[in-house]
């Protein structure tokens, strides 16, 4: 069987690496900035009061990640909101290797195409580290997810992990994987 090679992957080394090297002036191949990883995160907050809900956020996480989250507990308790320490409140995935660039490729080229009145994402959500955060109003936007299986709408923040030192280099290495930013 032969072994499995992601498109982006294929672009990333093809035309992206050549493209950050003649534009940053980079003389090692090492120097350009990588994708490293992809963190998916969905608080949940209303598990607080009913324990459920977290099990349908875990559930669109496993389809959408193609990997199963981890579920994240409070730090601390908070009365105002009836949240004890240890409560679970919410899910994770951090996605790496030929999953991270099967993700990367479906959201940009399926899944943002379907966001309602969608004009591009903002260049100001860079961390100053080179690396982007995102927040998704609704999980319906990946065509994996059947609508009539859903119980809620529910959104979740994706973490984009790069290898830049700059957000410049960053935003550049994003743009050239096809991510849709605002036009400037």
């Amino acid at each position: 069987m032969a072994e499995y090679f992601p498109r982006l992957l294929e672009k990333y080394q093809k035309e992206v690496v050549p493209h950050l090297q003649k534009k940053f002036g980079y003389k090692n191949i090492h120097e350009v900035p990588k994708l490293l990883k992809i963190s998916i995160n969905a608080g949940v907050g209303e598990a607080t009061q009913d324990p459920k809900a977290l099990e349908g956020a875990v559930k669109d996480l496993t389809i959408i990640a193609g990997q199963k989250p981890i579920i994240t507990s409070a730090r601390k308790s908070i009365s105002n909101f009836k949240l004890r320490q240890g409560m679970k409140i919410g899910c994770k995935v951090t996605l790496r290797s030929w999953r991270m660039w099967e993700f990367m490729d479906r959201f940009v080229s399926l899944a943002v195409p379907r966001i309602r009145d969608f004009r591009g994402f903002s260049d100001k959500s860079f961390d100053g580290r080179g690396n982007y955060s995102l927040g998704i109003k609704e999980q319906i936007i990946f065509p994996e997810i059947n609508v009539d299986n859903i119980d809620k709408i529910r959104g979740f923040d994706i973490t984009f992990v790069t290898s830049a030192k700059t957000d410049e280099e960053g935003y550049e290495l994003l743009k050239e994987l096809g991510f849709p930013f605002k036009k400037k």
